[in-house]
């Protein structure tokens, strides 16, 4: 990446004052609470924000919250001088432009675990639904029809739930699916430790051939990107089911709904879409409509009250913890720090761009000004450095300034 896609050097920030906070797309108020009682000004809007509303709300704000719905471009962070860092109210991140947000010195935090089991809970009652066609016998009662009929429902004690993706969901699915008696095997890229008995199938093709449910649980990614296509969906069981409640996409529609209509597939429950609603008043259309066995979502996998007041908890306390400290374990696009605070000393927070000389030319200007560094700590990635630096409080402000100054600066600010 060439110095000309950075931006230029900072000024530096201070804590003094209150920080400013703006949370979107209906938060919970559990982040809010947390945030507010560090005293910092919290501003909620209900709904998602167009990128050129965003990039103008962004002005004077500290901290970023957002949901899935809500993009932030370049062009948003490119304005965004007083940004400090961005938290998504969610797993996945994909809706920030992370390249971005790094080489503007602004970490992007989310909440890996807060909905895990929620995720993981809906999943496995699809699993009872579709085996037992529940959806469709309810939409006939509902209709005044009365189908008491047996073919084609089932137990799922002794089925075989075939997990893609064996993280925090994946993994925790598989426990909860043995309690039901089911076998569970697994695929994922990464060497991952089997919970219970589940057991690693040697490729996805094994997974798909053996499974009577197979679901979904990885992020969206170029490798992943179409996973699920008229080939993978063909390598299924017939009268398998497949459930997607990670990203829509993973899964071609239009195939899916082919091997559905074949009667290839006994059903399927879907969560996420290629394209989905950005509001709830709007309309929504896809080819899975109207056929049968089908379970449609809209994006709740993590929607429970537990799970939304655990995330506001959890990416609050990351937020909060990057401003008082600098930590920014957790963080998803940003070297990993996180140094105790020393009584007595002034915290100094340099994000730099990742060239030879910087450390050199900081601790420069912290010798001549005869300043104690008491520690320092600093990490890099392939774009950027990130320094986290104590040392005396009575030139902290003059070092900070001056490391401001330097032309390797991308955003510097003292913590007292």
């Amino acid at each position: 990446m060439s110095p000309a896609h950075f931006p230029n050097p900072s000024t530096p920030i201070s804590n003094k004052g209150p920080l400013r906070v703006l949370l979107l797309e209906n938060i919970h108020a559990s982040a809010e609470k947390l945030l507010a009682a560090e005293g910092f000004e919290v501003e909620r809007v209900p709904g998602a924000l167009k990128p050129q509303e965003l990039t103008e709300r962004l002005r004077g704000v500290h901290l970023l919250g957002i949901r899935s719905k809500t993009t932030v471009p370049e062009s948003a962070l490119e304005h965004a001088e007083s940004l400090l860092a961005i938290g998504a109210f969610c797993i996945g991140t994909n809706q920030i432009d992370l390249v971005a947000s790094n080489r503007h010195g602004i970490p992007s935090f989310n909440a890996p675990f807060s909905n895990t089991r929620s995720v993981a809970e809906m999943v496995l009652a699809e699993v009872v639904v579709l085996t037992r066609q529940l959806f469709d016998r309810s939409r006939e009662v509902h209709a005044g029809q009365w189908r008491k009929v047996a073919t084609g429902s089932h137990e799922v004690r002794g089925k075989t739930l075939g997990i893609i993706g064996y993280g925090h969901i994946g993994s925790q699915l598989g426990v909860l699916a043995e309690s039901l008696g089911m076998r569970v095997i697994y695929y994922d890229t990464m060497t991952k430790l089997p919970l219970g008995n589940s057991r690693a199938a040697a490729s996805l093709g094994e997974l798909l051939a053996e499974s009577d449910f197979v679901t979904l649980h990885v992020p969206a990614t170029h490798s992943t990107n179409m996973m699920m296509g008229t080939a993978e969906l063909a390598q299924m069981k017939k009268g398998a089911c497949l459930i997607n409640a990670s990203r829509g996409s993973v899964v071609d529609i239009g195939a899916l709904a082919q091997a559905l209509r074949s009667k290839h597939l006994g059903g399927a429950a879907v969560d996420v879409y290629p394209e989905e609603p950005e509001t709830n008043s709007d309309g929504f259309l896809t080819e899975l409509q109207n056929l049968p066995n089908v379970v449609l979502t809209p994006h709740i996998g993590g929607s429970t009250e537990e799970a939304q007041e655990s995330i506001g908890r959890e990416v609050a306390t990351s937020l909060i913890k990057f401003v008082r400290s600098g930590a920014t374990t957790g963080a998803v696009n940003f070297p990993q720090v996180e140094a105790p605070l020393i009584a007595g000393t002034h915290r100094i927070l340099n994000v730099h761009r990742n060239v030879p000389g910087v450390l050199r030319d900081i601790n420069r200007i912290v010798s001549d000004m005869n300043a104690n560094i008491h520690a320092q700590v600093l990490s890099t990635d392939a774009s950027i450095g990130y320094l986290v630096m104590d040392l005396d409080q009575d030139v902290s402000a003059q070092v900070c300034d001056a490391i401001a100054g330097l032309n390797s600066d991308i955003k510097t600010r003292i913590v007292s």
